[in-house]
Order: structure tokens, then sequence, then C-alpha cells
């Protein structure tokens, strides 16, 4: 079976999906200032977005979705732009506790949750729990006061830890215990970025995780990303040849 649009490069072979995409979600802002609203409301749609695309990507047998949506960086952003967008995790979340289980979607966290309300956490905590019970299903990370060197260096300091505690030796520290210490601990890479909103950088996401990850960047704003942009960014994907590093 192939996903047809009137567009051919909205066709994609669901026999050779990318097992892991992950999203960098941008351009919230920028759409919202472009239909004259506030920023709030961007933020709003782009939370839509994420719920249409990671409902596609459940439907089509993706088997895991990371998106970027609060970065360690994005503290510096005026108070009440946070406050709003932290008002919309927590809806999110709210919404999420009641559908999780009926959608089959398990939905985790990544990031430095140290900061986040006594109310998100709470809320966190519930969708860990919920995802125990959904095994075949989409697993979706949300990461959240995440960045990718901030996640490094929390796994240096925690082997560091270890190895003076005499839990570890130096010799013991390779490629895959690195990866074991990670927030992204037992996840598979990501095989797909993909970046809307016209940005061509990776802005601190899954540093160490990305290494041969495939790359996707398009001028589409993040809350008019839909379900033909996704299966361009994957159509191209299927087009290209990864060899991680070989011939």
């Amino acid at each position: 079976m192939i996903f047809l649009s009137k567009k051919k490069d909205t066709e994609i072979d669901p026999g050779c999906l990318p097992e892991h995409i992950a999203i960098i979600m941008d351009g919230n802002g920028r759409w919202a200032k472009s239909r004259g609203l506030p920023r709030q409301a961007g933020h709003a749609a782009g939370c839509e977005a994420f719920r249409r695309i990671g409902t596609y990507c459940r439907d089509i047998g993706v088997k895991y979705l990371t998106v970027y949506a609060f970065s360690t960086e994005n503290w510096k952003r005026p108070e009440e732009e946070v406050s709003t967008i932290m008002s919309l995790f927590k809806q999110y979340m709210n919404e999420a506790v009641e559908k999780m289980v009926r959608d089959n979607i398990a939905i985790h966290v990544l990031g430095d949750t140290s900061k986040l309300s006594p109310e998100l956490l709470e809320l966190v905590g519930r969708m860990e729990e919920l995802s125990k019970s959904i095994k075949n299903g989409l697993t979706a990370y949300l990461c959240i006061n995440y960045g990718g060197r901030a996640d490094i260096l929390q796994a240096a300091s925690k082997i560091a830890g270890d190895v003076e505690n005499g839990l570890l030796k130096a010799k013991d520290i390779n490629e895959k215990l690195f990866s074991d210490y990670l927030y992204t601990s037992g996840m598979p890479d990501p095989d797909l970025i993909i970046r809307p909103g016209a940005e061509m950088r990776i802005s601190n996401f899954l540093l160490w995780q990305s290494a041969y990850s495939e790359f996707y960047f398009t001028d589409v704003l993040w809350p008019d990303f839909n379900v033909n942009e996704l299966n361009r960014a994957i159509n191209s994907f299927q087009k290209r040849s990864r060899r991680f590093g070989g011939v």
C-alpha cells in the first residue's frame, strides 16, 4: 500500500519508514505575527500540529516521535510567553492522560524536569505510569527543558560520580555506556530530524544522538506543518542512501 496524494513528493513507501522521527517545532511566533495574533496563539496552534502529526505517525506505523517542545534556552523568553507555554503543556498533559491508552500512544518527557511546577511533575508521573501499559503503539517523547549540551554534561557528571564511587572503571566507558546515561537511554537514535520554520541549524537538539541522522529542512512554519508536509520529509528520507561511514 502507498499513501497517495496529487503531488508525487508526498508518496511514501510504508515498507521502509524511519523508525524514529524527531522534529524541531519552529515558527510558532512568526506564524502568529504574520496573522496579527499574539505569540501565544502560535504556540496553541503548534500544540494542535503536534497532535495532528503524532496521530498520523501512529497510524502509518512510525515507532518513535521526539519533539523539541521547550529548550534550556527558552527560559530567556518573556515571562508571559513562558507561562503560556507551561499552561499549554498542562492542558495537553491533562488531555493526554485521558486518551493515551485509547489512542495507543505512550508519552514520556525528556530533559531536566526539576524546574517544572509540581502540577506538571504530577502529570508527567501519571503519563509515565500509563505508558507502561502501552506496548505496540507510538512512543512519543516531549523534550522539555532539554538541551543537547546539558544532556551530555549530565551524563558525563553521572559517569564521573559512578567512577569516583567505584561503580565504574574509566576503561569501561564507551559509546554504548555513555548513551545509557543520556536522557534518551533505551531509545534508538533518530533516523530523520525535521526542522520546519526556514532555519537551517540544529539548535542544541539531540547533539549526541543525531550523529548519523538524516536532516530535512522546510520553510513551512510548524503550525502549518501537516500530513502532506510530513510525507514530503519521509519521501525525501526514503530516497537517500544511509551508509553510516561505509561504502
